[in-house]
């Protein structure tokens, strides 16, 4: 039985969307059964009208029951002054009673961001996520420097040793480059391959 991944995101000018549709095809191409997710949105019609925001992406909403199903998850989180957004927050806030029953525990975790500047704490925004994972007792996965790009200092590049990204600019004009993408499928490689090991070895077991 393959592997389940949900990638959980929140997605206002469709950059973290762009990023996880790269990421599953990485998680797909290593075997594993991957589905995108996003998290309710908290804001108004009348705000995101007012923010010039687009349709959301046509994924399914996710439900906190949701999480029970599937083995790991990565997150696309967009950055708010260096931490995640009140969506992802929100989300992550309701998951109590998991946390109370260890729902969660020994499940996999990842992260991948976007930015509006280069500064804008891409890292930062890892740091104060798994402090989550830890209270759960999730294993975080993290990207490494396991794609080239993430080297690349000629131009401007998103992501780290935390997870793929990319730089939006402020008023969301840059979209997702070519080499983001690349980074953003390695992840989803990297992460699948790990998870579907684990999840054979515990079908041995």
């Amino acid at each position: 039985m393959a592997a389940k991944v949900y990638i959980i995101i929140y997605s206002l000018y469709h950059h973290i969307y762009t990023l996880a549709l790269e990421v599953q095809k990485g998680l797909v191409a290593s075997g594993v059964d991957a589905k995108i997710y996003q998290v309710p949105e908290t804001l108004s019609d009348e705000i995101l009208t007012k923010m010039h925001a687009p349709p959301k992406p046509d994924v399914p909403v996710i439900t906190v029951a949701d999480l029970n199903d599937a083995d790991g998850f990565l997150f696309g989180i967009p950055t708010r002054f260096g931490t995640m957004p009140a969506q992802i927050k929100a989300f992550l806030d309701a998951t109590g009673g998991l946390w109370a029953s260890g729902g969660l525990a020994g499940k996999f975790a990842g992260t991948f961001f976007s930015t509006a500047s280069q500064h804008g704490g891409q890292e930062t925004t890892a740091f104060t996520t798994v402090t989550y994972f830890a209270h759960h007792g999730m294993v975080y996965v993290p990207l490494g420097f396991a794609n080239p790009h993430l080297f690349d200092n000629t131009e401007v590049v998103g992501g780290s040793a935390y997870g793929a990204g990319t730089i939006a600019n402020g008023d969301g004009s840059r979209q997702v480059t070519q080499k983001e993408k690349e980074i953003a499928v390695t992840q989803g490689e990297n992460f699948g391959k790990i998870i579907s090991t684990y999840v054979k070895g515990k079908a041995i077991v």
